[in-house]
């Protein structure tokens, strides 16, 4: 096994051969770029790489003016003999998982990933490799998703529930990825949706990139407060707390996140509901993805990864766990202080 194919160098993962970083944290002449959310693309850098999907969003984000190469899944390109490409990681629109080849071997760098089909990003696809490195998010028994239709059937009666008591319905998410998906299938037929300028403007750049997305209303401080009542109204977590909020009252607040599914979250958050929807894999995924690439090694890098590796060893398959800046993008995906206290994690 060639151990310098890839390396963990602090601020990228690093191909030497090639001297190209995958989602790297500080500037660099070449940059893999597997999806667009904040802690894994970074602006600066001189040259990026990046599925087409991505290209709307990383514009947006990194500037319009960047340099932009952008590939289709599965086609090959090469830098200086060593052999790449991106298949989808069904994490958000555009996102990918990086192949790396060189002579017999193969790395694939996951990023961040889930495998069930959200109706708006490519589905997840197994890719063959000897080396996996793998995102463990949600790596504990614990977090197992119920089939995202249960989900979302709950967030319209949610909804429903809140009109019948004269209230906004106001509904917290990553601005990028989980909106776009709750869009597609939250199925709001014949009503005006409002949304905060982070969830606006993200979606309208989709929408503008040729994107089949619903239209949303943007909130402004001119708007008429009566037109609030009984809406659906869409904003990241940033606004929860903030006096944004002020101009919908009464209103009823729901969470969308994976750390919904731990004890206690919803009371602090301060929210009303809590809906279990995260865009990375469950832990019953994590482990379905990993035998499916059939690698013998796996490099862990965000998450749970000291008790994910451990499991990984335990059950045969070689684990080692790696300090990363990835898995910061928003607190959308991260717990906040005490959230973990009632966690158990053994396996």
């Amino acid at each position: 096994m060639r151990p310098d194919l890839l390396r963990f160098n602090g601020s990228s993962i690093y191909c030497p051969i090639a001297d190209v970083h995958i989602d790297p944290s500080i500037p660099v002449d070449r940059a893999i770029i597997t999806h667009a959310h904040s802690d894994h693309a970074k602006a600066g850098s001189r040259h990026y790489l990046a599925h087409k999907d991505s290209e709307a969003v990383l514009r947006q984000r990194l500037g319009e003016d960047i340099s932009l190469q952008t590939v289709q899944y599965g086609e090959r390109f090469t830098i200086n003999g060593v052999n790449f490409s991106l298949h989808p990681a069904g994490h958000i629109i555009g996102s990918a998982q990086v192949s790396v080849a060189h002579h017999d071997m193969v790395w694939v760098v996951s990023g961040d990933y889930k495998l069930e089909d959200d109706h708006f990003s490519t589905p997840f696809e197994p890719v063959k490799c000897n080396v996996f490195i793998s995102e463990s998010t949600f790596g504990l028994p614990i977090y197992k998703w119920e089939p995202q239709e249960k989900v979302f059937d709950s967030i319209r009666a949610w909804h429903s529930k809140n009109k019948q008591e004269g209230k906004v319905s106001l509904l917290l998410g990553y601005a990028l990825g989980k909106m776009q998906r709750i869009l597609k299938n939250i199925r709001t037929e014949n009503e005006t949706i409002f949304a905060h300028g982070a969830v606006y403007y993200c979606n309208e750049r989709l929408r503008q990139a040729g994107f089949d997305l619903p239209r949303l209303t943007l909130v402004t401080k001119d708007i008429d407060k009566k037109l609030f009542k009984n809406a659906l109204v869409l904003a990241p977590p940033s606004a929860s707390g903030s006096p944004w909020l002020k101009k919908f009252a009464p209103f009823s607040m729901g969470y969308c996140s994976g750390w919904m599914r731990v004890r206690g979250a919803k009371n602090r958050r301060a929210v009303d509901q809590g809906f279990v929807l995260s865009d990375h894999a469950d832990w019953n995924g994590l482990n379905a993805a990993i035998k499916s690439t059939g690698a013998e090694k796996v490099f862990v890098t965000h998450g749970f990864t000291s008790v994910f590796s451990r499991w990984l060893n335990e059950n045969n398959i070689e684990a080692t766990e790696v300090i990363t800046r990835y898995g910061k993008e928003d607190e959308s995906e991260q717990p906040i202080p005490g959230e973990q206290d009632s966690i158990k994690p053994e396996v």
